[in-house]
């Protein structure tokens, strides 16, 4: 439930109509402006007849939010919410990202190789896996908490952010000592115990929608974040499971633009999870940034043959440079005709 005050509202107005709902166990969230006073009403508002609102002294609009996401919600927030992991670099409202690298974290010279072209391409973030999720149990699993200190390390000797996949909750205090951006992975999208963990933490988290998800079910799991209290959440498309076999997924364009419409929340894509093929990253990523995405994070590797996983939707390091040209180029022309 969103509460609008009338303009000239006193403060004495807005502090009796909260604490009254306080008392009654709901949760205040303010979202004022230097304009207007707004405020949600977070809880089980069901019970709350939204006519007896307008009992108070001040009151101009009750609007019940109809979406189950409240946090999540952009007709609870209307503003974009912008993530600021600090130096200058900053995700959503209007500011892009590229995270870039390989697949799994491998030995370090092949990282720092990795890590140098993703800024001379005008990367920011350093992604790389370190503990991995694998579908064979006999398949490289990762370096695990030495893997998480190679990225930082790299990372911090190039000038990067570091985003790597967190696998379960025990891990959380290493991860908040040496990456910049927790990421959830497709199979964890719904592990409620984990994003409840993360809700604790103050480390945005980059959360990536469930192989077979609704847009709906998604949005859900960034609010179990931000019902925790971390609102630093960043939606990523990665494609979902449909029946086509051609492409390991669908990556689902559109639901950028259903994210714009139905959240605050900034969403970036990952072509190479959604491909498969490193062939159609390139074409994938120029039509992610065509429709208004807040970033990308796509595999990249020095020599994709000997790569421990991915090797076949990894970009070698020049195709990655020559993407990022037409990308630049795509975005000064998008800023162009936007005037």
């Amino acid at each position: 439930m969103i509460i609008q005050l009338k303009q000239g509202a006193t403060k004495e107005q807005y502090n009796k109509i909260t604490q009254d709902l306080i008392k009654k166990g709901y949760e205040i969230k303010d979202v004022s402006s230097d304009k207007v006073i707004v405020f949600g009403v977070l809880g089980d508002t069901a019970i709350l007849d939204e006519r007896d609102m307008y009992a108070y002294d001040g009151v101009y609009r009750v609007t019940r939010v109809q979406t189950p996401f409240k946090k999540a919600s952009r007709s609870f927030k209307k503003e974009d919410t912008i993530v600021d992991l600090g130096d200058g670099i900053k995700i959503g409202g209007g500011h892009f990202q590229m995270m870039a690298g390989p697949c799994s974290v491998e030995t370090e010279p092949l990282l720092l190789q990795t890590a140098i072209a993703v800024k001379e391409g005008g990367g920011t973030i350093l992604r790389g896996g370190a503990f991995k999720p694998r579908t064979s149990p006999y398949s490289f699993q990762g370096h695990g908490l030495e893997g998480l200190k190679m990225l930082r390390r790299v990372a911090d000797q190039v000038g990067l952010k570091v985003v790597s996949e967190i696998m379960s909750s025990e891990d959380l205090v290493d991860f908040e000592k040496y990456v910049d951006i927790i990421q959830v992975g497709a199979r964890n999208m719904q592990n409620f115990q984990l994003l409840k963990a993360l809700g604790k933490s103050r480390k945005p988290i980059l959360l990536k929608r469930g192989l077979s998800a609704t847009i709906e079910e998604w949005l859900m799991s960034a609010e179990y974040i931000m019902a925790g209290g971390n609102e630093g959440v960043i939606l990523c498309e990665r494609g979902i499971r449909t029946f086509e076999k051609y492409t390991r997924n669908t990556l689902d364009i559109s639901s950028v633009l259903a994210v714009k419409e139905l959240s605050h929340l900034p969403i970036i894509v990952d072509p190479s999870h959604a491909a498969g093929k490193y062939s159609m990253i390139e074409d994938l990523s120029l039509a992610s940034v065509a429709v208004g995405s807040d970033g990308l994070i796509v595999e990249i590797h020095p020599q994709p043959e000997i790569a421990y996983s991915d090797g076949a939707q990894s970009l070698k390091l020049d195709k990655y440079l020559s993407m990022m040209h037409k990308i630049h180029q795509l975005k000064e022309l998008m800023e162009t005709l936007k005037k």
